[in-house]
C-alpha cells in the first residue's frame, strides 16, 4: 500500500519528509520487514548484553549503572511483535555527553590542529547526512580531558532549539561537545537501526516528554530511562537494509521534485519574459495566446502565480496593459500643473522649497514610452516628501501615540496591527500621524525589502511612521496607486536594491535623494486610472489561483495524512 500511493505523498506539501517519517515509524513498530520464527529472540540479546556490562564493570572500562526499573505494560507506548523487546536505552549502550571548548580555547588551541575532529552541535544534520568533519578543529590524541566516542556511536542533541532532532552516526573517533550525547551500543546491537529509533515520532515524542528548563533539554538520567524497541539482531539488519533502500527511493523523488520545479520556474520565465519583451499591444497579444495555451501548466505553483502578477505589474507600468486614447491630457501637462501645485503651496508657506536633482538621463530610462507617457523622478509628482519618520522610546502599556513597525509595510501593503505603543508628546508626533493614501516607503531592510512601498489606508491621525519609513503626499492630479504600482514592479524593486548602501553586512538603506529621485514613467491621469483598475481585476484573478492551489495542497495534505494514519 506504501509503494502504491508513493504519488500522492510525493507530491503533497512536505509529501517527502512524511514518507520518511512514516518509513522509520513502520521500521521501529516492526511493519515493515516480516517477522522470522527462528531468529533469536531480543530478550537473549539483552542476557548477553547485560553479560557483557558485568564484564567491562569489572574490566573497570565503564563505570557501574544504577538499576533500572522493570519496564510495566502501561509504559510501553504500542505492542511490538513477538520476539522484540522493550528496553531503556541506558540498557542498550553506554550513554555519556561531551566536553565543552570555550571560543578562545578553540581559536588558539584547537584550529588546525591534528587529532581526532571535534564536532559540536552545528556539525551534526538531521539523520540522513554524515556529520561534518572538516570544520577545521580537532583534539590531539595525547589530550586526555576529552571523552572519546567510537566509530559507530550515535549521537542526539540534548539540549536548545535542536533538542531531540538532530542525531548522526560517527563514521570516525571523534571527539564532541558538551550538548550532545553519545550512545555506544552493546553487543551487536545495530548502531544504524538505533540511530532510526532515535529518529522516529515514537521515540522523539518521548524525549519531548522528558525535556525541562527555559532553553529545552534532557538530562542523562531522564534520556537512559526512555524506552527503545529492540528487535531480534537478525530482524534489525534486515530493517536497516530496508530503509536504506526506501530512503534511497525518497532521495530519488526529492531529486525528481527539485528537477521539475527548477524546469518549471525555467519554462515559466521564458514564456513571461516574452510578455515583457512586447513592445505593441499587438505583439503582447500574440505573445499572450502562447501562454494562455500552456496555462493550466504554468500556474500549477504558488511561486508562478507570483510571477505572473510581477509580469502584469511590469506591463502596467509600461503602457502594455490598457489602450492608449490620444485624447487623454499628455504627461508633460500632469507634471506642469502639479509644479504649479506646488509653487502655490510654497507660496504660502505650508511646503518648503524642493531642492532641485539632475533630470534624468538618457541611459537610465529602463524602457521606452508610449505617446503621450513621460519620465519622472518620484519628488516631481509628490507635493511633499519624502521624509524620515520618528522612532520614539516604545512602552508595553498602551499609549496615544502608535508608532508602525516595520512589518507594517514590508509586504507591499498596510497591515494595521504591526505597531509599537510609544512614550511621545503629542504636540511632538503630530507632524507625523499619517493620512490616508500617503505612500510609505522603507529606508532600511534587508536587501529583498529595503525600498518596499505601500499605501496608507488607516484613518487619519491614528498611527505615526519609524525612522526607517520615509513618507510622501501625492496631489489629485496623480492616482497615488499607479505610482505604488510603478514603485514594486520588477524595475522599480531592482532601482531601490542597486542604490542601497551598506549592503555588506550592515542593514541595507536608501537615503532621501534616492527616493527623490527614483525615476517613474509617468501616463496620463486617465490612463493612470484605467491601469489602476486593470491591474486590481488582475491581482484579484491572482488572489483567486492562489486560494485554488492552497485548497488543493490542503487537500492533498490531508489525503497524505489519512494514508500515514492508516498505513501505521
Amino acid at each position: 500500500m506504501l509503494l502504491t500511493q508513493l504519488n500522492l505523498l510525493a507530491t503533497a506539501p512536505d509529501g517527502v519528509a512524511r514518507l520518511r517519517e512514516l518509513i522509520l515509524t513502520l521500521a521501529v513498530q516492526g511493519k515493515l520487514v516480516p517477522q522470522d520464527s527462528s531468529d533469536e529472540p531480543a530478550s537473549v540479546l539483552l542476557k548477553q548484553i547485560r553479560t557483557e556490562k558485568d564484564r567491562l564493570i569489572a574490566e573497570g572500562k565503564i563505570k557501574r549503572d544504577k538499576p533500572v526499573a522493570e519496564i510495566a505494560e502501561e509504559e510501553k507506548p504500542i505492542k511490538v511483535p513477538q520476539g522484540w523487546e522493550w528496553a531503556r536505552v541506558g540498557s542498550i549502550g553506554n550513554i555519556f555527553n561531551g566536553d565543552s571548548i570555550n571560543a578562545t580555547e578553540k581559536d588558539t588551541k584547537y584550529a588546525g590542529a591534528k587529532g581526532r575532529p571535534y564536532i559540536a552541535t552545528k556539525d551534526v544534520g538531521y539523520g540522513f547526512h554524515p556529520l561534518d568533519y572538516e570544520n577545521g578543529i580537532c583534539i590531539p590524541l595525547d589530550e586526555t580531558r576529552f571523552k572519546v566516542a567510537r566509530k559507530g556511536a550515535i549521537l542526539i542533541c540534548a539540549e536548545g532549539g535542536s533538542a531531540g532532532k538532530k542525531c548522526g552516526l560517527t563514521e570516525r573517533d571523534i571527539c564532541f561537545g558538551n550538548k550532545l550525547f553519545a550512545t555506544e551500543v552493546y553487543g551487536s546491537i545495530s548502531s544504524q537501526f538505533i540511530l532510526y529509533v532515535y529518529l522516529s515520532s515514537t521515540f522523539r515524542r518521548a524525549f519531548a516528554a522528558g525535556m525541562t528548563g527555559i532553553i529545552g533539554g534532557v538530562s542523562i538520567a531522564k534520556f537512559v530511562e526512555i524506552l527503545v524497541p529492540l528487535p531480534p539482531l537478525a530482524e534489525q539488519s534486515r530493517i536497516v537494509s530496508r530503509v536504506e533502500e526506501l530512503m534511497r527511493l525518497c532521495d530519488a523523488l526529492e531529486a525528481k521534485s527539485r528537477l521539475e520545479a527548477t524546469q518549471h520556474a525555467q519554462l515559466v520565465a521564458t514564456l513571461l519574459a516574452t510578455l515583457t519583451a512586447s513592445t505593441t499591444p499587438e505583439e503582447l497579444a500574440d505573445n499572450w495566446q502562447r501562454v494562455a495555451t500552456h496555462f493550466d501548466l504554468l500556474l500549477d505553483r504558488p511561486e508562478a502565480v507570483d510571477a505572473l502578477e510581477q509580469t502584469i505589474l511590469q506591463l502596467a507600468v509600461r503602457g502594455l496593459l490598457v489602450p492608449q486614447d490620444p485624447t487623454d491630457e499628455p504627461a508633460n501637462e500632469l507634471l506642469k500643473k502639479i509644479r504649479t501645485e506646488k509653487d502655490r503651496l510654497i507660496t504660502a508657506g505650508k511646503i518648503k522649497r524642493d531642492k532641485p536633482f539632475q533630470p534624468i538621463e538618457e541611459d537610465e530610462k529602463p524602457f521606452e514610452l508610449p505617446q503621450g507617457w513621460g519620465w519622472a523622478q518620484l519628488v516631481e509628482v509628490a507635493l511633499r516628501g519624502p521624509t524620515n519618520g520618528l522612532s520614539p522610546k516604545p512602552q508595553e502599556l498602551p499609549s496615544d501615540v502608535r508608532c508602525l513597525s516595520l512589518s507594517a509595510t514590508t509586504q507591499g501593503f498596510f497591515k494595521p496591527n504591526c505597531f509599537k505603543y510609544v512614550d511621545v508628546a503629542a504636540k511632538v508626533a503630530e507632524q507625523f500621524f499619517l493620512k490616508s493614501g500617503d505612500l510609505l516607503i522603507q529606508r532600511g531592510n534587508s536587501l529583498d525589502y529595503v525600498g518596499i512601498a505601500a499605501i496608507y489606508d488607516g484613518p487619519d491621525d491614528a498611527y505615526i511612521y519609524p525612522d526607517l519609513m520615509m513618507r510622501l503626499q501625492f496631489s489629485q492630479s496623480v492616482n497615488t496607486k499607479f505610482i505604488h504600482t510603478a514603485l514594486i514592479c520588477a524595475e522599480g524593486r531592482v532601482y531601490f536594491q542597486r542604490n542601497a548602501t551598506g549592503t555588506q553586512g550592515t542593514m541595507p538603506k536608501v537615503n532621501q535623494a534616492t527616493v527623490a529621485t527614483a525615476p517613474i514613467a509617468l501616463p496620463p491621469l486617465a490612463e493612470q486610472t484605467r491601469i489602476v483598475s486593470r491591474v486590481q481585476q488582475l491581482r484579484a484573478v491572482c488572489a483567486q489561483l492562489r486560494k485554488k492551489l492552497t485548497d488543493v495542497r490542503n487537500t492533498q495534505s490531508q489525503l497524505a495524512e489519512a494514508l500515514v494514519e492508516t498505513v501505521a
